[in-house]
C-alpha cells in the first residue's frame, strides 16, 4: 500500500535475510492455529447441526468440546490469530517495497475478515456455553412472570448467537484465509504474477489450488489435534463409548483428508517456475510428504487397530509437516524475489554512501572502471570467461537499477558459464559501469 511504501526505508541484504527468517517464525505460529480454528469451528458447527437433526447427545457434546479446545481462550485468539497478520503486513511491505504486487493489500483484507471472524467464533463459543447453562435451569420453580420472560429472552438470544455467529464466523474466516493464500501465492510467484484485479487474483488457478491445500491441511491437523486431546492429553475421565465415538469420527476424517495431501503438495511443487526451484525446496517438500504419510499410518492404526499410542505423536508429526511446507513456500518466495532484494539492498547501500559523503564517486569514469574491473572476463561482442555483453544487455534496457544490482551481487544465470564472482564494487562504481554498458549498447543499435 502506498502509505506504507512512503514510510519504509531501504533495507540492507542482511536485514532482508533476517526478515525472511522472522516471517517463517511468524507463519509457524499463525498457520497451524488458524488452520485448527477453521477446521475445528467447521466441525463444531457440523456436529451441532447433526445433533439438531438426530438428537444424539454425543454430537452435542462433541460440538461443544471441539470449539472449546480449538479456541483455548480470548488471548490466544488475539496473539496467534491477529498479531501475526499485522507483523506479516509490516514484513512483506519491506520485502516487496516498490514491487507493485498486491500482497500487502491482500493481507490487509485478510486481517479485516479474520478479525471479524475471531470475534464471531469466540462469541459462538461462549453463547454455546451459555445455552448449556440455560438448558440446565429448571423453570418449574416458583419465579415471577417478569423473571421468566427475561429468562426466555436470554435463552432465545443465546440460541440465536450460537446458531448464527458460528456460521457467519466460519464464512468470514474462510474469506480471510482466501485473501491470505492469495497474498502468499502472489509473493511466491513474484516474477510471473499477472492477476491485477481482485477477482482475477482470487480466482487464479494457483490461488484456488493452494486454498484447497490449506483446507485439506486444516481438516488433517484438526483431526490430529482432537485425537491428541481426547485420547492422550485429556485428564478428565470420559465415557469409553464417547471416547470411541471421538476416535472413530476423527480418525476417519484424518484418513480421508491426509490421503490426498501428498499428491496436492507434489502438484504444488511442480507448479513453481523452474527459475525458483532449488534443492532446499525439494528437500522440505519431501520432508512434508513423508511426515504426512506417517500421520496417515497413525490414523490407520487408531481407526482400524484400536491402537491409541500414536495419538501422543500424531499432532506433532502433522505440525512438523506443516512447518516443512511453510518453509518450502518461503524458500520459493526468497528465490523468486532475489533480484528484487538485490535492488533494495543496492538502494540501501547507495543511501548509506550518500550519508557518509561518498557521493563524489558517482563521477568516476565508467569506461575506466570497466577496463580495470571487468575487461579481463568480458567483451562486448565475443564470449570470454563470461557471455558477450551485447547478447545479455537487451534484457536490461530501461532497467538500469536491475543491472546495477546484478553487478554488485551477481547470481548464476547461464549454466554454460561459470558463476560471476562478486566484484566488490561500491554503489557509485557499479552505477557508473552500468551506465557505460548501456550507453555502449545504445551506440551499437
Amino acid at each position: 500500500m502506498e502509505f506504507l511504501d512512503k514510510l519504509i526505508l531501504p533495507q540492507s541484504a542482511e536485514h532482508i535475510e533476517l526478515l525472511h527468517y522472522m516471517l517463517i517464525l511468524i507463519l509457524v505460529l499463525f498457520v497451524p492455529f488458524i488452520s485448527i480454528l477453521f477446521g475445528g469451528t467447521f466441525a463444531s458447527i457440523y456436529f451441532g447441526k447433526k445433533f439438531r437433526k438426530t438428537k444424539t447427545l454425543y454430537y452435542k457434546k462433541l460440538s461443544k468440546d471441539i470449539i472449546e479446545n480449538v479456541t483455548v481462550n480470548n488471548s490466544v485468539g488475539i496473539i496467534l490469530g491477529i498479531v501475526p497478520i499485522v507483523s506479516m503486513i509490516l514484513i512483506y511491505a519491506q520485502l516487496l517495497h516498490t514491487s507493485q504486487l498486491p500482497t500487502v493489500s491482500f493481507l490487509w483484507l485478510s486481517l479485516a475478515f479474520i478479525l471479524v471472524a475471531v470475534f464471531m467464533i469466540y462469541t459462538y463459543r461462549y453463547s454455546m456455553m451459555l445455552s448449556n447453562v440455560i438448558a440446565s435451569v429448571n423453570l418449574n420453580q416458583n419465579i415471577d412472570k417478569e423473571a421468566e420472560e427475561d429468562f426466555r429472552k436470554i435463552k432465545a438470544k443465546s440460541s440465536y448467537l450460537s446458531l448464527n455467529y458460528g456460521k457467519a464466523g466460519i464464512v468470514f474466516l474462510f474469506i480471510g484465509i482466501w485473501f491470505y493464500v492469495a497474498a502468499i501465492t502472489s509473493a511466491a510467484n513474484f516474477s510471473t504474477w499477472n492477476f491485477p484485479g481482485l477477482i482475477s487474483a482470487l480466482a487464479a488457478p494457483k490461488v484456488l489450488f493452494n486454498l484447497l491445500i490449506f483446507v485439506a491441511f486444516s481438516f488433517t491437523l484438526t483431526s490430529g489435534a482432537i485425537l491428541f486431546i481426547h485420547l492422550f492429553w485429556n485428564d478428565k475421565v470420559e465415557e469409553p463409548s464417547y471416547q470411541k465415538f471421538v476416535k472413530d469420527t476423527f480418525s476417519q476424517i484424518g484418513l480421508r483428508s491426509s490421503i490426498i495431501l501428498p499428491l496436492l503438495i507434489l502438484i504444488n511443487l511442480f507448479a513453481f517456475p523452474n527459475s525458483i526451484l532449488s534443492g532446499s525446496i525439494f528437500a522440505y517438500t519431501v520432508i512434508s510428504v513423508l511426515l504426512i504419510f506417517l500421520a496417515f499410518h497413525f490414523f490407520y492404526m487408531i481407526k482400524y487397530k484400536n491402537d491409541y499410542k500414536p495419538s501422543s505423536l500424531i499432532f506433532f508429526v502433522l505440525i512438523f509437516a506443516m512447518i516443512a511446507f511453510i518453509i518450502k513456500d518461503q524458500k520459493a518466495m526468497s528465490n523468486a524475489t532475489k533480484n528484487h532484494s538485490l535492488l533494495l539492498s543496492t538502494e540501501y547501500d547507495k543511501a548509506l554512501a550518500e550519508l557518509k559523503g561518498e557521493g563524489k564517486e558517482v563521477a568516476l569514469n565508467g569506461a575506466e572502471l570497466y577496463t580495470i574491473r571487468c575487461a579481463s572476463c568480458h567483451k562486448f561482442e565475443e564470449k570470454l570467461v563470461g557471455p558477450a555483453h551485447f547478447e545479455v544487455l537487451p534484457k536490461y534496457v530501461g532497467k538500469e537499477a536491475q543491472l546495477i544490482a546484478f553487478i554488485r551481487n551477481p547470481v548464476k544465470v547461464n549454466p554454460a558459464f561459470p558463476p560471476m564472482p562478486n566484484p566488490g564494487l561500491k554503489p557509485q562504481e557499479a552505477e557508473a559501469i552500468a551506465k557505460y554498458l548501456l550507453e555502449e549498447f545504445a551506440k551499437k543499435k
